[in-house]
């Protein structure tokens, strides 16, 4: 029987996190993050054959056992999230992001949408012709789930290699944003999805664009006026354990008021954190103060990301796959590849009217475009059907392919097209 306490979760999985990712800093050399997918990967292929060889002593039973006891999707989105959003714009210079904006919020509204309805379609049909069942509504789920670029992993591949400042700026920044949009308009076709199968109540048009409108835009305005009080806090004073307390407050309180009152906490906390991260460390902050909440964020940051993508890889072991499904994960990676390609040259291009943009910015964006936990917890927040189980299958598939294949050649992406 494994001890259940969260403590002892906890344990196991940050022991894991840090043996694996000894392993990998010894031999491998790998970026973190991709270094411990694998090995984790690895891991729970090794465990399902010893399975194979030796049923009875139940390997595969006893991890399976031991993943169900952590709600991947409730610690991620209700709790891990939250920090590791906040700690990547602590780092991102506000100056860029302004500089780019109308590329950073195209791609962020309009490249969701646009993927999304691309994924949707292209996955219905496909599915159909495998003799994978999954209705159109739910299919426009998935495309919801895995259009999002996840900013945990796109941000942890950008501090292992050399990026134009500008290219730079426009991926990390779309990064950050469009995952808040995406759960925005997931958790609307997901209703509407409900709706259709009779289990929900259907939304109008009116009710659609009212709860985007509420969701995004509460979520900017809860992050701004939270931010910016605890900002006016630090400013008050010289004291850097303290200033650190109020920082890590200031992520907790304004996730848990987002979900209170229904506005996007993933935005919120975002916004909160380019907030501190450029005038709370220039105006508000000594250089000592400025050194500790920088460093605690960054400890914090990598803790979370290794416990993160080391669930990543043993979710393997949970998922159930068929003939069908295999081939559909197969089908669905050039199928996502190219709506985003799709969803990045369309508002680049537009924009591209008016500004010249870095040189190979729309391979560079597609490639770079990673998924990541974001996808894989929405995906476990479906409720239980026979779509479930495929959706899930495939969005694994597609996030497994993108952390490590296009984890692993975007330098090259990057020395081709772009420097």
């Amino acid at each position: 029987m494994i001890d259940s306490s969260v403590f002892t979760i906890a344990a196991v999985v940050l022991t894991l996190a840090a043996v694996f990712g000894y392993l990998n800093h010894r031999w491998l050399r790998l970026p973190q993050s991709i270094g411990l997918v694998i090995i984790a990967l690895l891991a729970s292929l090794g465990v399902i054959v010893l399975d194979a060889f030796l049923p009875q002593a139940q390997f595969q039973s006893a991890m399976r056992s031991l993943l169900s006891k952590i709600d991947f999707q409730e610690a991620l989105m209700k709790g891990m999230l939250s920090f590791l959003l906040f700690a990547g714009a602590l780092h991102i210079d506000l100056g860029d992001l302004l500089l780019r904006k109308w590329a950073i919020a195209s791609m962020a509204t309009a490249g969701v949408l646009i993927s999304t309805f691309l994924v949707g379609l292209s996955i219905y049909f496909t599915a159909d012709a495998l003799g994978v069942g999954i209705p159109l509504a739910y299919c426009l789920v998935f495309g919801a789930l895995i259009s999002p670029t996840d900013p945990v992993a796109v941000l942890g591949i950008l501090k292992t290699i050399y990026v134009p400042k500008e290219l730079e700026a426009m991926i990390a920044g779309e990064s950050l944003f469009n995952d808040g949009v995406g759960v925005v308009v997931f958790t609307i076709l997901a209703a509407l999805a409900a709706g259709a199968g009779g289990g929900g109540e259907a939304l109008t048009v009116s009710g659609v664009l009212g709860l985007f409108l509420s969701e995004a835009a509460g979520g900017a305005a809860l992050g701004l006026a939270s931010g910016w009080i605890a900002y006016r806090a630090i400013k008050t004073i010289d004291e850097h354990n303290l200033e650190v307390m109020i920082t890590l407050a200031l992520v907790m309180m304004t996730y848990t008021v987002a979900f209170a009152i229904h506005v996007s906490g993933l935005i919120a906390v975002v916004v909160a954190g380019l907030l501190i991260g450029n005038h709370g460390t220039r105006f508000a902050m000594s250089e000592n103060t400025r050194d500790h909440v920088q460093k605690f964020w960054s400890l914090l940051d990598e803790v979370l990301n290794a416990a993160l993508f080391l669930i990543i890889g043993f979710e393997v072991i949970a998922l159930t796959f068929t003939g069908g499904t295999l081939w559909l994960m197969a089908a669905t990676v050039p199928i996502v590849l190219a709506s985003r390609f799709i969803s990045v040259a369309a508002p680049i291009s537009l924009l591209g009217l008016k500004r010249n943009y870095a040189r190979g910015a729309i391979p560079a964006l597609t490639w770079g475009g990673l998924r990541g936990g974001i996808s894989v917890a929405l995906a476990l927040s479906l409720p239980e059907g026979p779509e479930k189980s495929p959706i899930l299958a495939v969005t694994y598939g597609v996030v497994i392919f993108s952390i490590i294949v296009q984890g692993l050649t975007i330098k090259r992406v990057v020395k081709a097209r772009v420097i």
